[in-house]
């Protein structure tokens, strides 16, 4: 059996590795950590000698070299680009998962984005030499009020959660300007977990409000619920069953009988964008997700942008500080506004651009056509899996399907296994036990970017794993994945106890 020898940390440690498929495959799949590869005496770069300075440190100066790897340039990229190939991507794969809406991102977009005058500003920067991104964030500006049929847009947070934080705290504003501390919010099962959460940050106190058998708000069981002391709603629409809310306007008007305000959480207006505008259903808050909804990478944790709508009953507490253009030229006006600033700038700038040019690419058609496709797209997975999936309410749903375990039952399969072995078909799993108001969830959304050819080959994926798991093929779900870098593992142990650092 033929070998070959790897100096892994210094010219006296040699390491003998079999040259096997197996063993390939395992040393692939077991990429070791750059403090592993250390290399005593490599470098990937040569910095000059610092000459001797005066320590100023005291008992706290270092008395031993920094324990960074020594590793040379080609080591580094073979490094990461190994563990960049143990990704599954966009580039690479569908993302079935509902709520996260992973989908392709036009590259133009991105191209755009790194433009030298977009992407090399900074936020103190003098005003005259910006402007051309304030006329994109003005632009930007009125895309979404034309979009959403409501008067202001604040562009201060971050993200979706970060937008539900500012509109929660404009109506609590809103309210103390006419002398009111109402102190309940409602939240129906049916929304987002961020949004009790952002309600009872804001001093409220959450009152849950039941769904119906049909996955939609109870509208008797909110209407009871109405009393003097109910500040808002907060509605996910389309909920996160995936379900359009057609109660909505009866529910904004009984809100505003009583002085209360609807705020909507818009992290699935990528079902509906070009199709309904949000001020028609009387909403007084709603968050949009740039980064889901126009075009912008959501994954692993950004880039977010959460621009909030603002009625006209709102737009006075709008967070500072506003594009005015005066003179020809724009301008960031400040103003004693109750909320002030929320974050130090002006959002995530990037992300801006990013949508403005799918914006402007796509055409109010073209983003109409997108929504549409979203919900064809989720239907035609709904229709063709309509009898191998349990899927937890009838009829039609907008851009994702949601289905349960109860296929499951009595097979000895839970959906965290179904999930890992669509891993071993090549996809990467849908939402999983999410939303909670179904047992075992499985929440799935193709997005509107998705071929009909990839959507039948997920299709087609599926109906065979259904097929093994009633076949009773119970080691196949167990054992699963056998083909990803990384088998079955203690998910449990892994987030009790994570191990945050290398130590030798």
């Amino acid at each position: 059996m033929s070998t070959f020898a790897n100096a892994v940390s210094d010219s006296s440690h040699l390491v003998t590795l079999p040259l096997t498929a197996q063993q390939a495959t395992e040393e692939w799949r077991d990429e070791p950590l750059i403090f592993e590869l250390n290399n005593d005496g490599a470098v990937g770069v040569d910095f000059p000698n610092v000459p001797p300075v005066k320590q100023r440190l005291g008992s706290m100066t270092r008395t031993s070299p920094l324990p960074l790897p020594n590793i040379s340039e080609p080591q580094v990229v073979r490094h990461y680009t190994r563990l960049s190939q143990k990704n599954y991507s966009i580039d690479s794969g569908f993302y079935p998962l509902g709520s996260c809406t992973m989908k392709h991102n036009p590259r133009l977009n991105e191209k755009v984005a790194r433009l030298s005058g977009f992407a090399n500003i900074h936020p103190l920067q003098p005003l005259s030499t910006v402007q051309g991104a304030l006329e994109v964030m003005d632009t930007l500006c009125h895309w979404l009020k034309t979009i959403t049929g409501m008067p202001a847009i604040a562009f201060s947070p971050a993200a979706g959660a970060h937008g539900e934080l500012c509109g929660m705290m404009a109506i609590k504003a809103a309210l103390e300007a006419r002398g009111e501390h109402r102190s309940i919010v409602l939240v129906p099962e049916s929304a987002h977990g961020t949004n009790p959460a952002t309600a009872a940050a804001c001093g409220f106190t959450v009152k849950a409000i039941p769904a119906r058998a049909d996955g939609t708000v109870d509208v008797a069981a909110f209407t009871e619920a109405l009393s003097n002391d109910v500040a808002a709603a907060m509605i996910t629409n389309p909920n996160t069953c995936g379900l359009f809310e057609p109660a909505l306007k009866e529910i904004a008007d009984k809100l505003h009988a009583i002085g209360a305000y609807l705020y909507c959480d818009g992290a699935n207006f990528n079902a509906i964008s070009g199709q309904v505008r949000p001020a028609d259903l009387g909403i007084d808050a709603m968050h949009i997700n740039l980064h889901k909804t126009y075009s912008t990478p959501h994954g692993g944790g950004g880039p977010g942008s959460g621009p909030v709508a603002l009625s006209a009953a709102l737009a006075p507490f709008a967070p500072l500080p506003h594009i005015v253009q005066e003179n020809g030229q724009y301008t960031l006006k400040e103003t004693d506004a109750p909320l002030g600033r929320i974050k130090a700038f002006q959002g995530q700038f990037g992300t801006f651009v990013r949508a403005l040019a799918y914006m402007m690419t796509m055409g109010s058609d073209g983003l109409k056509q997108a929504s549409t496709d979203a919900v064809l797209n989720a239907n035609y997975i709904r229709k063709n899996l309509a009898n191998d999936l349990t899927l937890s309410f009838d009829g039609i749903c907008m851009h994702e399907v949601l289905a349960d375990e109860r296929f499951l039952k009595n097979k000895g399969i839970t959906t965290l296994d179904f999930a890992k072995a669509m891993i071993d078909k090549g996809f990467h799993p849908m939402t999983m036990y999410f939303p909670l108001v179904v047992q075992g969830a499985m929440l799935i959304e193709p997005t509107e970017t998705e071929s009909k050819q990839t959507l039948d080959a997920f299709i087609i994926a599926m109906k065979e794993l259904v097929a093994e798991a009633k076949a009773g093929n119970v080691a196949l779900f167990k054992n699963a994945p056998q083909t990803a870098p990384r088998t079955r593992s203690d998910e449990t142990a892994a987030a009790r106890k994570p191990v945050l650092r290398w130590q030798k």
